[in-house]
């Protein structure tokens, strides 16, 4: 529960903060007037100030904020710095540097992974490469290391044979013999069943054969998995629309449960997960919805055609809109994530 707890923060923290400095950072250079910068929401914990921004930390780690003044015309005190009295082309630089610099992270992070950590390619060997703490293989007392001779008397001479002698063994225990230091001792271990992958399982992941790039390679390959995640993503969220369905959401439940189970495999895996969730908030800010960025952009796309901004009540109801389409859409992601902490589902 604490790694789940510190894996959940450290995520949310570090997209939170990436964002809303990227909204912070050009409010800031086209001259408006920004009174806080916060992550996180309700109680402040900490908070300073400097110059005529207050910088704070807040209770609840899961989303943060700027203040920028203007951003209500009605409210606005700030005068030409307010929001609402810059060009429609300093605030949509605004409105969207959030997304880019969520685009932006996960290039830093990948190539930080492959410069530092290496480029890893799973080894056809049947050598378990990480056991996972509270998974069976655990429990039965495997290590990582541990080279697997055989499954019920049946000889494994490649990770492949390795699987394939357990995911059809859920809830029936199996007979390992492993290789550990030159010594070879039997371990009894009972695969469970794991929905998502629908197989059985025993909480292992293979080794893998590591290179260490160059910082040119490091940064194409960076570049190139941004580009392969970013368009399996979209082709993704494509299929989901079309499909009308919402069973993959996953609220903050969710993803805090996925940030503590892949806490588990190390800090990369971390990493790894951070720059994936990272594109992920980039893509769905830039929503056509208001309240989201993309419906800011949105309304000033409008503003920008019809050479005014829209009224103060459209305004108001669009975001109204925008604030029920996302209770909806959080009160989905809950139910599809304690249908999957409870049942598993």
């Amino acid at each position: 529960m604490v790694l789940t707890i510190a894996a959940a923060v450290f995520v949310f923290g570090l997209l939170v903060l990436v964002h809303e400095l990227g909204h912070f950072a050009t409010a800031k250079m086209t001259g408006m007037r920004v009174d806080e910068f916060a992550i996180g929401f309700g109680p402040k914990l900490v908070s300073f100030q400097r110059g005529e921004t207050v910088y704070s930390i807040r209770a609840i780690p899961l989303g943060g904020f700027n203040d920028i003044a203007g951003m209500d015309p009605e409210q606005n005190d700030a005068g030409s710095r307010g929001y609402c009295e810059k060009p429609v082309s300093s605030r949509m630089i605004v409105i969207l540097a959030g997304s880019i610099m969520n685009f932006i992270l996960p290039l830093f992070l990948f190539f930080g992974i492959f410069f530092f950590a290496g480029v890893s390619t799973p080894s056809p060997e049947p050598v378990l490469g990480t056991v996972l703490a509270g998974k069976p293989a655990a429990e039965a007392g495997l290590k990582d290391g541990d080279r697997v001779l055989a499954i019920d008397g049946t000889p494994m001479a490649t990770w492949s044979d390795f699987v394939g002698g357990v995911k059809d063994s859920a809830g029936e225990p199996v007979n390992l013999t492993v290789e550990r230091g030159g010594e070879t001792f039997t371990a009894t271990v009972t695969p469970t069943y794991d929905s998502s992958t629908q197989r059985a399982m025993v909480g292992v992941m293979g080794s893998v054969n590591t290179r260490y790039p160059g910082f040119v390679e490091s940064a194409q390959l960076a570049v190139q998995k941004t580009g392969a995640i970013l368009y399996m993503m979209v082709d993704a969220l494509y299929k989901i629309i079309l499909e009308l369905s919402g069973a993959e959401l996953a609220g903050p439940i969710g993803v805090a449960q996925m940030a503590g189970e892949v806490a588990q495999m190390g800090f990369v895996p971390l990493l790894n997960f951070a720059a994936f969730l990272s594109l992920n908030l980039g893509i769905v800010n830039l929503f056509p919805i208001p309240a989201l960025d993309g419906g800011h952009f949105l309304t000033l796309c409008v503003e920008a055609v019809r050479g005014k901004p829209l009224s103060p009540t459209a305004l108001r109801y669009t975001q109204n809109v925008g604030i029920i389409l996302l209770l909806l859409l959080m009160l989905l992601a809950t139910k599809n994530d304690i249908v999957r902490v409870i049942f598993g589902g």
